[in-house]
């Protein structure tokens, strides 16, 4: 873990999307060393999902040691970004770092994307990020050691990043494509633009969202990201520009290699998050690990994955759902199993209405989810020895639809792993 040194003292941060998650948790770590924070979010109410308030936060700040001004601000809006800026600059005397954390998604496919989706991805990450920095940059170029840090990932150009959440990717790219160019744009000035990406998934309240409140034991805190922040917001500006960041590297480089403190669960494996080159990796040896598996066992598991072993599975499905469990999932899912003989089998399962159910055929309501798989991994990935994430980032499934509703079935296979 990262020590506070007090270099934040006094110092003023801009900080999108402050009101929760990882925003908030970089807030906490400066005002640990005595900084102003502009708490910059639209959430000024409760929200029936997702906790957290611009003031919420703002208490916690003042009470970390910190001063706040909470600011109702939607970063689509230029009069709100604008007028956002000038209450700071007024209330602080300035602005030396923006932290630009605000950002939406939606994991679908290109027909699968509404444009209602597509403009908000884009109006949030791409515009959003432009705007605010546009805004904060004449008042950064008089700050002390002034810093730009980009919530985004590196810019790999692998299509695999694109061929699933294009729109997202995108939009999600765009936040970086700032950092490269106002990188140079301001280096004369010395204002520091950099980037900053974790290596793992980290549990927030949107993470929860998309994959359902199981899915925390696979990841990190938002803790580490905070830290990471606070040691390129306390490196020289001047020197530190134009980097694509990755939380425990920049930890490792102040020394730091064990990273248990910020697992949510230290034994559990984590799952590593999209854009980097060792992702691929990481889930080749998840998949690895599951199928070391002597030939005689796999034949036997093939010649039992037939219609009758499938449909007893949709059956245990329909015993366990329930109102609550279609609450939460709020999906319609096919699948096309493919069998080691004959035909493949089409089976849906209904998650969004009444208490859930299942049946054999194509489902009468639009699937929000197409699985794609053989027989073998069907069973696996309803045994709980292999994920739907891992099986399609490994190419072992294919999806179409909207990859976090599919993420939200894990939970129900860790379930159904004790009944079948």
């Amino acid at each position: 873990m990262i020590t506070n040194t007090g270099k934040l003292a006094g110092r003023t941060l801009f900080i999108t999307g402050a009101s929760r998650g990882i925003g908030k948790a970089i807030a906490l770590m400066a005002a640990r060393d005595g900084a102003n924070i502009v708490v910059a979010a639209k959430t000024a109410e409760p929200h029936p999902k997702l906790p957290g308030t611009i003031f919420t936060a703002a208490k916690e700040i003042e009470a970390a040691g910190g001063k706040a001004l909470p600011c109702l601000v939607d970063v689509r809006d230029e009069q709100s970004v604008q007028s956002s800026v000038e209450q700071a600059v007024q209330q602080f005397g300035g602005i030396d770092i923006l932290i630009n954390n605000a950002s939406a998604i939606s994991l679908t496919g290109t027909l699968y994307t509404p444009m209602k989706k597509f403009d908000l991805m884009h109006q949030i990450n791409t515009r959003g990020t432009y705007l605010v920095s546009k805004a904060c940059i004449p008042h950064l170029i008089k700050g002390k050691n002034p810093h730009i840090l980009n919530i985004s990932p590196p810019l790999n150009m692998r299509p695999r990043w694109f061929k699933d959440h294009v729109a997202y990717t995108m939009a999600k790219y765009g936040m970086s494509m700032c950092v490269l160019g106002m990188s140079e744009e301001l280096k004369d000035d010395g204002v520091a633009v950099n980037a900053l990406w974790p290596r793992t998934a980290i549990i927030t309240a949107a993470m929860e969202m998309l994959g359902g409140k199981e899915v925390d034991k696979q990841c990190r805190k938002p803790e580490i990201m905070a830290d990471s922040a606070y040691v390129i917001l306390t490196r020289d500006s001047k020197s530190y520009t134009g980097n694509f960041a990755i939380d425990d590297a920049v930890l490792a480089e102040e020394g730091i290699t064990n990273f248990d403190g910020y697992a949510v669960d230290p034994k559990a494996t984590l799952m590593p998050d999209f854009f980097l080159d060792e992702f691929d990796a990481a889930l080749q040896k998840s998949v690895l690990q599951n199928e070391e598996k002597p030939a005689a066992v796999k034949a036997k598991e093939s010649s039992e994955s037939d219609d009758v072993s499938v449909e007893a599975v949709f059956k245990s499905i329909e015993k366990l759902a329930n109102e609550d469990i279609v609450q939460k999932t709020k999906a319609v899912y096919s699948f096309n199993i493919n069998v080691p003989t004959g035909e493949p089998l089409q089976w849906w399962l209904d998650l969004k209405n009444g208490t859930g159910s299942a049946g054999k055929g194509a489902p009468s309501a639009a699937a929000d989810v197409t699985f794609t798989l053989t027989s073998e991994n069907f069973h696996k990935m309803f045994g709980g020895s292999m994920s739907p994430t891992t099986a399609f980032m490994s190419g072992k499934l294919k999806l179409q639809g909207d990859i976090s509703k599919a993420m939200k079935l894990e939970n129900l296979m860790k379930k159904m792993k004790s009944k079948l």
